[in-house]
């Protein structure tokens, strides 16, 4: 099976969080009920959320950070109110309003500007700090460590992202998924071995001047993601 080029994957991630499950999205990101699978995620997410949000400072006035990926916009919003001007951006136009009719309007001294678009745009400017929840997760390791270096290269603090762990129970779940036609499954989610990812990670030039750091793997039921923590060398 050919294997999708950066630029293949981001259209049919487009796709699928603008079309497909938009509504499904809009619900699990809210206080909604849902089936017994999809709570195990949204416990998930929260988790993750809280770690990704730990190891940014608790005071960021005056700091610009990008939130890549924002879907609805939890994470944006978090970081807005402890002083931050958030550029929050994300494929699907359809989240992107729906994380816009969300934010409150009184976030302080902090504001988020939601934005339609690709994270790696040149536009978007520099940045204090890099926040990329769960929007990594369905590219190869080596597009993933393409796009931090194309996000480093314009990130003066830290990037705090996600990455999919290679663990037996994925790699099935990987590997399931790819028996069912294309046109009745989300896009797939790309494990990565943690050792491959920082061996990538050394090779690239863009991230000469960066290291890893913290890393913590959240496992909820059907969601599993693994934060890490990336930092100046």
């Amino acid at each position: 099976m050919p294997t999708l080029t950066y630029q293949e994957r981001r259209t049919e991630l487009e796709t699928y969080f603008d079309r497909t499950a938009a509504e499904a999205w809009s619900r699990l990101t809210s206080d909604a009920k849902v089936s017994r699978i999809r709570a195990t995620v949204r416990a998930g997410r929260d988790r993750m959320r809280r770690t990704l949000l730990g190891w940014l400072p608790d005071d960021l006035a005056g700091r610009r950070v990008l939130d890549a990926g924002c879907g609805t916009g939890a994470l944006a919003v978090e970081v807005a109110r402890r002083g931050a001007h958030v550029v929050a951006i994300d494929l699907s136009p359809t989240l992107v309003a729906l994380a816009r009719e969300r934010a409150p309007r009184d976030l302080g001294a902090g504001r988020v500007e939601f934005l339609v678009g690709d994270m790696l745009a040149p536009g978007l400017g520099r940045f204090d700090h890099v926040v990329a929840m769960d929007s990594l997760i369905h590219y190869r390791a080596r597009d993933v460590v393409r796009v931090l270096g194309g996000l480093a290269a314009r990130t003066e603090r830290s990037l705090v992202v996600t990455f999919a762990p290679k663990t037996p129970a994925l790699a099935l779940m990987h590997a399931v998924g790819r028996l069912f036609p294309r046109g009745n499954r989300a896009p797939s989610i790309e494990p990565v071995g943690e050792a491959t990812l920082r061996r990538l990670f050394e090779a690239e030039p863009e991230l000469d001047a960066w290291r890893p750091g913290r890393t913590e793997r959240i496992a909820s039921g059907f969601y599993t993601s693994q934060g890490l923590e990336i930092v100046g060398a």
